[in-house]
């Protein structure tokens, strides 16, 4: 097993003649948590995106533990992967969203059950016993017989959190998690990120909760105009900025 979980050369991704990324180098190593920071439109969601193929990309190599995502080269030609294969990649991710893309019409448990039995091709009742631990872990187990309706922001969040993990994926990617819950709601799921986080589990986050990156990062990455302006260790990166732009932006988020 190859000691870098995710290693992403040289990634371009354009939209239209736009270009969001501009030649992005990351490798995350098993149990890494690193924290992509930045101004709007630095293109830390689009890298995020590219990860899983939510978002296709022109140029460059997403690989996870070795093995390219969404590509083959042929002959000095890129291929796509056909559809089945690339879906089978996905799931070596898990992905938590800004909104969080609950089923209204599934009770929570529901939800997280969805993708075991779908994509997994598990028995309910092992899938019904996975997503009750995982809804436990996330102190939503009480609450696992209601619909999205009648949770908090935070509550759903906490399920789709459950749902991701649950899949068991080898790395997860939060997606701005917090932005769309109301301040007082946003503790409750940072607290379950930072317990995974505490476990091992490997992650890849955007945020704009600047407190939350140093506590639970061993690594930080500043990103501006589609480039890494500056990463390092959490301590170095808020109390000792090499750069004048990570200083302008740590100023005006009020670190």
């Amino acid at each position: 097993m190859s000691s870098e979980l995710l290693q992403i050369k040289n990634l371009h991704k354009r939209f239209g003649d736009l270009e969001v990324l501009k030649g992005i180098d990351l490798t995350m190593k098993h149990g890494d948590v690193v924290s992509l920071i930045g101004s709007s439109g630095s293109g830390k969601t689009t890298l995020l995106r590219c990860v899983n193929l939510l978002e296709d990309y022109e140029e460059g190599v997403v690989a996870v533990e070795g093995e390219q995502i969404g590509y083959k080269n042929k002959a000095g030609r890129r291929i796509r992967l056909p559809e089945k294969e690339i879906a089978r990649q996905r799931a070596m991710t898990g992905m938590a969203f800004q909104h969080f893309n609950l089923f209204p019409h599934m009770s929570a448990i529901r939800n997280v059950m969805l993708g075991l039995v779908k994509t997994k091709k598990m028995a309910k009742d092992e899938a019904y016993a996975i997503a009750e631990k995982w809804l436990g872990r996330v102190g939503m187990l009480e609450r696992k017989d209601h619909f999205p309706g009648q949770l908090s922001g935070g509550q759903q969040q906490r399920v789709a959190i459950a749902r991701a993990i649950a899949m068991n994926p080898k790395l997860m990617l939060f997606d701005e998690v917090t932005s769309a819950l109301d301040p007082e709601l946003v503790n409750e799921v940072l607290a379950v990120i930072l317990d995974l986080a505490k476990e091992g589990m490997t992650m890849l986050l955007v945020t704009h909760e600047m407190q939350f990156a140093h506590d639970v990062s061993n690594r930080v990455i500043f990103m501006q105009d589609g480039r890494i302006g500056e990463e390092g260790p959490p301590q170095e990166m808020f109390k000792n900025p090499k750069t004048e732009r990570l200083s302008e932006f740590l100023k005006s988020s009020k670190f």
